[in-house]
């Protein structure tokens, strides 16, 4: 999405020059978010762009691995050879962090390329007992699926409740019980220790406990797809995202990132972000493009304001649309809207009065509102907000200043 949405904007923002694409995969460019729902379950074959890259004049070169950078020499080594650029934007993503001492086990699997999602097509339509490895989103997503195919599925999470990286703890115990309502067996508080292939699948938990499985999907986790910048002199952060300013140059000349591999300065929260997630894929390369275009992209009605938005993402999971804006912190005080055990609820975070992140499950109207008063800095009438029958931009006051 990153990369895609890159060249489409320098051109709809009045780029002159030539626009190189390049991607490790081989497939032509789609979207991520479908793998895990519509492809994964086998309801769609792919999820490619519909862009004319020719229209764009896009040189698009696929199956072109990136495995160093040379800003000296304005050179892209890459497995095929060098690729010169007069300017580079990185657009590299995320990778999956492999489950340790499971590499080549065969029948374990990640779930991050469409090649991944094929892979694990049969294992849907065939019914198999599946043991997934994290109660994170892709967990979670996979664990949906699975179900509805009829899969055995049992869910191993380290943390004490879902979602424990995302989410404070007395929110994820709500959605603990989402499992079990599809039939999935969520443990919690379990670690493994060991993935064992002879014969069939045993994944072995610290408390000694084997699980049985035909099939084993590993969900925990993504990193910065930026090893390749070893020795470049492209500042990366200690999780390994590319530093990059409020307008994503990096700390090269003419090298910008977007996208999944790169965090940014927020000056809304007052902290390097770091978002893993489709939105910022696509709002990222308006700020890249309306840069590289200058007065082009300022001729054709860029914005050329500093990049600043308010994180945005969903999830499909067991018959739920879960909706988050914004970024909270362990201090932020939490305002339910709605009992979190009924069908639909939202969770407000509050810092001094001023909504900060709003979680929606199946409150669609919640969360629209609640991204323009996050947006707007807007504080809220906490008696007000509480009450879910109550839209929540009546709770509004007027943003201070």
């Amino acid at each position: 999405m990153a990369g895609v949405q890159t060249a489409v904007q320098l051109r709809e923002q009045g780029w002159p020059g030539a626009v190189t694409l390049l991607g490790a995969e081989p497939h032509r460019p789609y979207d991520r978010p479908p793998l895990s729902k519509a492809v994964l379950s086998g309801k769609a074959e792919g999820a490619a762009f519909d862009v004319d890259f020719d229209a764009l004049a896009v040189d698009l070169r696929l199956g072109r691995t990136v495995t160093g950078l040379r800003p000296a020499d304005r050179l892209l080594d890459t497995a095929d050879g060098p690729v010169p650029y007069d300017r580079l934007v990185i657009a590299t993503g995320a990778e999956p962090v492999a489950l340790p001492g499971s590499a080549g086990v065969p029948g374990v699997h990640l779930l991050r390329t469409l090649d991944d999602a094929e892979a694990l097509r049969p294992v849907l339509r065939e019914r198999r007992r599946v043991v997934i490895v994290g109660a994170g989103w892709i967990g979670a997503e996979f664990a949906t699926a699975a179900r509805e195919a009829g899969c055995p599925v049992t869910v191993v999470e380290a943390a004490a409740q879902p979602l424990a990286g995302a989410l404070p703890a007395a929110v994820a115990a709500r959605m603990r019980g989402w499992y079990a309502e599809s039939g999935a067996d969520l443990r919690t508080g379990a670690a493994v220790t060991r993935v064992h292939a002879d014969p069939g699948h045993k994944v072995e938990l610290a408390d000694g406990t084997v699980l049985a499985a035909d099939t084993v999907v590993v969900g925990i986790g993504a990193r910065p797809a930026t090893g390749w910048l070893a020795g470049s002199g492209v500042e990366r952060a200690p999780d390994g995202s590319v530093l990059a300013d409020e307008r994503l140059r990096t700390t090269v000349p003419q090298v910008y990132a977007v996208g999944d591999c790169a965090s940014f300065p927020s000056a809304r929260y007052g902290r390097r972000l770091l978002v893993h997630h489709w939105d910022n894929a696509l709002q990222g390369p308006r700020v890249v493009a309306a840069a590289l275009a200058g007065d082009a992209g300022r001729a054709a009605g860029a914005d050329d304001a500093p990049y600043d938005p308010v994180p945005y993402f969903w999830s499909e999971q067991f018959g739920r649309f879960v909706q988050y804006a914004g970024y909270h912190g362990e201090d932020d005080e939490v305002l339910w809207r709605g009992g979190p055990d009924g069908v639909s609820w939202s969770v407000c975070w509050l810092r001094e009065g001023v909504l900060r992140a709003l979680l929606a499950v199946g409150r669609p109207r919640d969360l629209a509102q609640g991204r323009k008063l996050i947006e707007q800095r807007a504080h809220l009438d906490r008696t007000l907000a509480s009450d879910p029958t109550v839209p929540l931009k009546k709770a509004a006051a007027p943003a201070r200043r």
